[in-house]
C-alpha cells in the first residue's frame, strides 16, 4: 500500500483505499467497540482513507451518532428475537450479540457494500470468528483487521490488535490466527483519542488530595453501577470535593442519575460529553468500570476504584490490578454501596496510595507520544 508524508508529518495514501468497520452497540453490548473503533476510523479518515461503519440496529445503536460524525453508516435491519432466537445455535455467549447465525450476517453485510470496494474490513465484535471471516474473504477479497480481547476463538485475519495487559499476552492467541497474522499486543497499541495525547503533554503526576472525583461506568451501564457509586459518595456528606458524573444516551437510567445530581450541588451531570480527556485529566480519583477506558484513565495517570460490569472486563482488570494501577473491587454483581463507601474512604484517607497508583498508571502506558492508533494505522501500511 503506497503512502507520503503531509505537512504534520501523517502518512498519508497516494490512492484512495476504503475500509469498512464491522461492529455493533447495544444496551446489553455498550458502546465501548463504536467507541474505540471510532477513534481508529477518525485516524484512518484523517490519512485520506474512505471509512464506513456497518452495524446492526440493536436497541440502543449508535448509528445515528456515527451518522452526526461525518460517517456513512449501513444498517442492517434490527432482529425479531421470536423469529430468530429459536433458530439460533449459539455456540458461545457472545455469539447472539450478533442477533441472527453468522452467515445470514455475512450475508447481509455484503449486500450493504456491494456497490464500492473493501480493500480493509475491521472487525470488533465478540460474536464474529473466522468462519464469518473467510467468508468475507472469499466473498470480497479484502484484507481483515480483528479488534479482540477474549481470546476465545478462532480468527481468520491478517492483523489482530488487543489493546489490554495480561500475564500470557505474548501466548494468548496461539493457534488462534493465522501464522501470517500480525499480532498488535498491550497498551502501546491502545486506541486513544488525539485528545488524550493532547493533555498528556501537560499531565503531572496525582499528589494523592482529592478535590474532584469522576464517575463513568461507559455509555450504558445496564447494571446501573454509577448510581450505587453515587449513593456511596452521600454517604460521606463531604462538599470539599466536586464529583464529575458522565453519562451516555444509550445508559436507561440518565434521568434518574441526572435528579440524584441535582440534589447535590456538588454533583455536576456529564451526557454524551465529547471532553472526557479534559475530565480525567482534572480528576484526583476515579470510580468506573474496567475495557477501553482503563486505558484512558491510565494515559493521564488517574487512580481508580474500578467495578467490572461485563465478564470479559475480568481477566484484564484483575491483571492490572495486580500491577498497583487501580484497585479492584470485584464484579457488579459482588459489589455493595458500602464496599464502594469504604474504599472510598481507604482512598482519600491514603493520599501516598492515590500517588502510587497514579505513577504505576503512568508507566504502564510508556511512551504514548505517537499513540497507539497510530502505530495500528502504521501497522496496516506495513500489510
Amino acid at each position: 500500500m503506497g503512502f507520503f508524508l503531509s505537512v504534520d508529518g501523517r502518512e498519508g495514501l497516494d490512492k484512495i483505499v476504503h475500509v469498512v468497520f464491522r461492529v455493533d452497540a447495544s444496551i446489553e453490548i455498550g458502546t465501548g467497540h463504536v467507541m474505540r473503533s471510532l477513534t481508529l476510523a477518525e485516524e484512518l479518515k484523517q490519512r485520506g482513507v474512505f471509512v464506513r461503519f456497518i452495524c446492526r440496529e440493536h436497541s440502543g445503536n449508535l448509528c445515528d451518532f456515527l451518522r452526526q460524525k461525518d460517517y456513512l453508516v449501513h444498517k442492517l435491519p434490527p432482529i425479531d428475537y421470536l423469529q430468530h432466537a429459536p433458530k439460533m445455535s449459539v455456540r458461545h455467549f457472545y455469539e447472539k450479540w450478533l442477533g441472527v447465525e453468522w452467515n445470514r450476517d455475512a450475508e447481509q453485510t455484503m449486500e450493504s457494500i456491494s456497490d464500492t470496494p473493501v480493500d480493509w474490513f475491521i472487525v470488533d465484535h465478540y460474536g464474529i470468528d473466522y468462519k464469518w471471516e473467510e467468508n468475507i474473504i472469499e466473498k470480497v477479497g479484502c484484507r481483515i483487521l480483528v479488534i479482540d480481547d477474549l481470546a476465545n476463538r478462532q480468527h481468520a485475519c491478517d492483523v489482530l490488535l488487543d489493546q489490554n495487559l495480561y500475564h500470557n499476552m505474548t501466548i494468548r492467541y496461539e493457534g488462534l490466527v493465522p501464522n501470517h497474522c500480525k499480532m498488535l499486543l498491550g497498551p502501546e497499541y491502545a486506541l486513544l483519542r488525539e485528545e488524550f495525547f493532547e493533555e498528556r503533554k501537560h499531565v503531572k503526576q496525582r499528589n494523592g488530595d482529592v478535590k474532584r472525583i469522576l464517575v463513568f461506568f461507559g455509555g450504558s451501564d445496564p447494571t446501573n453501577e454509577t448510581s450505587k457509586a453515587l449513593e456511596a459518595i452521600s454517604f460521606l456528606q463531604r462538599q470539599d470535593f466536586i464529583v464529575d458524573v458522565v453519562v451516555g444516551n444509550s445508559n436507561p437510567n440518565k434521568e434518574l442519575i441526572a435528579k440524584i445530581c441535582e440534589k447535590h450541588e456538588n454533583f455536576l451531570f456529564h451526557c454524551q460529553i465529547n471532553y472526557m480527556a479534559k475530565l480525567i485529566a482534572q480528576a484526583d480519583l476515579a470510580i468506573g468500570a474496567g475495557g477501553s477506558t482503563t486505558w484512558e484513565r491510565c494515559s493521564l495517570g488517574l487512580p481508580t476504584i474500578t467495578i467490572t460490569t461485563a465478564e470479559n472486563q475480568m481477566e484484564m482488570t484483575k491483571d492490572v490490578a495486580s500491577t498497583g494501577a487501580i484497585q479492584f473491587l470485584g464484579h457488579s454483581y459482588d459489589v455493595s454501596v458500602g464496599r464502594i463507601r469504604e474504599a472510598l474512604i481507604e482512598c482519600l484517607d491514603n493520599p501516598e496510595r492515590l500517588r502510587e497508583m497514579s505513577a504505576i498508571s503512568l508507566e504502564l502506558m510508556g511512551n504514548v507520544k505517537t499513540g497507539g492508533t497510530a502505530r495500528v494505522v502504521s501497522a496496516i501500511w506495513e500489510e
